[in-house]
């Protein structure tokens, strides 16, 4: 049994991005299957519950159970994310692990963040929009430093302190320039990349907003509740999914297809497809191009196994036997 600081001792950010971006190419080459999800909404948030199947050192099956309450830090002082991780073998059904989801969840879904900018973002770019400075924000700014060298942060969220506090913790510690933003069109149409983080429920993002050649993470749709962009910014561009099926029932594609511009057979790729050179990423230096990252069971099997490999490795964790 590990704890969320055990899961922080045991998962790097860099050894998440390379596991996630290994995860995501063996889906494309048809060798796990496809990943479920289930959502089942509560009156104040929605539980996800995301597994799947991946060969790794071991045969894995992950499930992993997410709670999702954005208002709960005003609340309550709760976490807005919430969840807990089971791990298993997937040759024999061998219980192996339980552990904490939050810090996973936050890691994974960073690093699919930095491994769809690898493949998608222009090879230069310096500027980058964060919209949202809650846990996902800080950890998407890191996450893509480690694969495109940032010289510039605007940072971008409807609570002004939270974007002053993002400012004060990480500009020292990333060395780059960080600045809180109120007019978002102005700091979009000078950025290269823009993360959308965020748990709103309405678009904030406009085909006016964007310069040629920005690449867009969106990452706060995890819901059919959540949109953050304007369908035309996907049905006029080149988007990409994590998984098309699952962006399609809860993602931004989700609202385009609601709205009717746009059609499953328009999605350019899955994020998978262009690890393994089936489709080409990134074409001309001015094309717009969109992740819509909805989070799969993928990420979770490539982190979790690493938490727990190490965890068995280090001797870290409570051992108990629940078959007793």
């Amino acid at each position: 049994m590990l704890t969320r600081h055990d899961a922080t001792q045991l998962l790097s950010i860099e050894e998440c991005i390379a596991s996630v971006e290994h995860a995501f190419k063996l889906y494309a080459l048809g060798q796990a299957p496809a990943p479920g999800v289930l959502g089942i909404h509560s009156q104040d948030g929605v539980f996800h519950l995301k597994a799947g199947i991946l060969n790794l050192k071991k045969n894995y099956f992950v499930s992993k159970t997410n709670a999702n309450f954005p208002g709960n830090v005003q609340k309550n002082g709760l976490p807005s994310i919430q969840g807990v991780i089971t791990v298993c073998d997937a040759d024999n059904g061998r219980f192996l692990a339980l552990m904490d989801g939050i810090e996973i969840t936050i890691l994974r879904t960073g690093a699919a963040t930095a491994v769809a900018t690898k493949y998608l973002a222009n090879p230069d770019a310096r500027t980058i929009t964060i919209c949202g400075c809650g846990n996902q924000g800080r950890i998407s700014l890191k996450a893509v430093m480690k694969v495109r060298r940032l010289e510039k942060a605007f940072v971008y969220d409807i609570n002004e302190q939270t974007a002053i506090q993002f400012v004060e913790e990480l500009s020292k510690e990333l060395n780059i320039s960080i600045q809180p933003v109120s007019d978002l069109k102005e700091a979009l149409l000078e950025s290269d990349i823009c993360i959308t983080c965020t748990p709103s429920k309405k678009p904030f993002l406009r085909p006016e907003y964007l310069a040629p050649g920005i690449f867009i993470a969106a990452v706060g749709a995890d819901n059919e509740g959540k949109q953050e962009l304007e369908p035309l910014i996907l049905s006029s561009n080149k988007l990409v999914t994590d998984i098309t099926s699952q962006c399609a029932s809860m993602g931004e594609l989700h609202h385009a297809l609601h709205m009717g511009v746009m059609k499953n057979a328009d999605v350019y790729a899955e994020l998978g497809q262009i690890i393994t050179g089936e489709k080409k990423g990134r074409i001309a230096d001015k094309e717009i191009i969109v992740f819509d990252s909805t989070g799969t069971a993928l990420q979770d099997i490539a982190s979790a196994a690493i938490v727990y490999e190490k965890a068995l490795s280090m001797n870290i964790g409570m051992k108990l036997n629940f078959a007793k």
